[in-house]
């Protein structure tokens, strides 16, 4: 027999009081502080940041305190908490070309203007275990190289721009706003800014399988990373008393250019198409799946058609939240007894209805049995 869980409140109330000693684990050992996760799991922060939809690093780190270190449920607290939020301004579009760049690398041209800058990577790290970090010591210092380059550095597809070897970034049309998803709900078919904003906040683990989905061949074009970068840019709003453009602050960001396989038609020459991938923090691996994914979506607007799941526009944007996902899976843990006992007597009555029409052909069968077994 079926019975509801038995407790209510209480048993409510006791499970998140077990929850908090949980998270706190062995009161002998020192609790971690948020500054410490802000500071030494930063990976992490621009992540739930990322995937957030707010730039907090400090609220982002508390997130991730208060989850236990589960990425997915700190993106929902942080998002749980971005709605409370009041909007006072709108942001003019930032400028990556100004970026003070940490790391800049490209996959398509050895030497470009400004060169390559490695900048904090694990590209080159050999992947082993490092038993040193469990002793505590003296952080190390990293070498003090010559300064970086002196202003903006020019972007990488610039230099096929130049020749008209990569396609052009088509204009918004003329009094075009940019849908909000933080506001409004997803509709379809979406314009590219509606799109580039749910994978921007998609879950990095969702992208990065269908971006290598594309890799594979399951997407019709081959990529190159034209450049990725990661860097600080300034923010900046037009206030109505004043009507020009003033700074509040700066942002991290990471950014990649991703050129593709190739287009054309009888009216244009053939010419490299785009991928492009942006977020908060550094996230390279988020951006360049974002902008395979963004490349493979772009099909319809280049005539190609949707075959591979990379290229179903309904089936990726519906799918990438993993705060929705993860609501939704979740959701069956939560009482379903009534739909349950429906299923049960439902499943009860049709085995009764074929074990009647079982009975009712037996005779027929084992009587014919005995008319063969008499002739013979």
């Amino acid at each position: 027999m079926y019975v509801a869980v038995k407790g209510g409140e209480r048993a409510i109330e006791n499970a998140q009081a077990l929850v908090a000693e949980t998270r706190r684990g062995n009161p002998a050992i020192p609790e971690i502080a948020p500054d410490q996760i802000r500071e030494q799991l930063g990976l992490a922060v621009d992540r739930v940041m990322a995937e957030g939809s707010l730039y907090d690093r400090d609220l982002a780190a508390l997130a991730i305190k208060q989850a236990q270190g589960d990425l997915v449920e700190a993106i929902f607290l942080l998002r749980a908490y971005r709605t409370t939020l009041p909007r006072f301004a709108v942001s003019e579009p930032i400028d990556t070309a100004r970026m003070t760049v940490r790391r800049r690398v490209s996959a398509t041209y050895k030497d470009i203007p400004g060169g390559q800058i490695l900048g904090p990577t694990y590209d080159y790290t050999h992947r082993l275990i490092d038993f040193a970090l469990a002793a505590a010591g003296e952080p190390p210092v990293a070498p003090q190289g010559e300064a970086g380059p002196d202003g903006p550095v020019p972007r990488v597809v610039d230099i096929l721009n130049r020749e008209g070897l990569i396609e052009c970034e088509a204009e918004a049309p003329e009094g075009h706003e940019p849908v909000d998803l933080t506001r409004d709900p997803l509709t379809l078919p979406a314009d590219r800014d509606q799109r580039l904003q749910n994978l921007a906040r998609g879950d990095e683990g969702f992208l990065l399988a269908l971006g290598y989905s594309v890799q594979r061949g399951y997407g019709g074009n081959h990529p190159f990373a034209g450049e990725i970068r990661l860097g600080e840019v300034a923010v900046e709003i037009v206030p109505e008393e004043l009507g020009f453009a003033i700074e509040i602050g700066e942002v991290t960001v990471t950014e990649c250019q991703m050129v593709n396989q190739f287009a054309g038609s009888k009216s244009a020459p053939p010419q490299f198409t785009r991928g492009y991938g942006l977020a908060f923090g550094h996230c390279e691996r988020k951006v360049m799946a974002m902008s395979l994914v963004d490349r493979a979506l772009r099909g319809r607007e280049l005539g190609e058609d949707a075959r591979y799941p990379a290229q179903d526009e309904e089936f990726v944007l519906a799918h990438s939240d993993n705060v929705e996902s993860s609501g939704f899976v979740q959701h069956l843990k939560l009482p379903h007894y009534v739909d349950f006992q429906g299923e049960l007597e439902l499943i009860r009555r049709l085995r009764a209805e074929h074990e009647q029409r079982t009975r009712e052909a037996a005779p027929g069968v084992d009587g014919a049995a005995n008319r063969k077994e008499a002739a013979e």
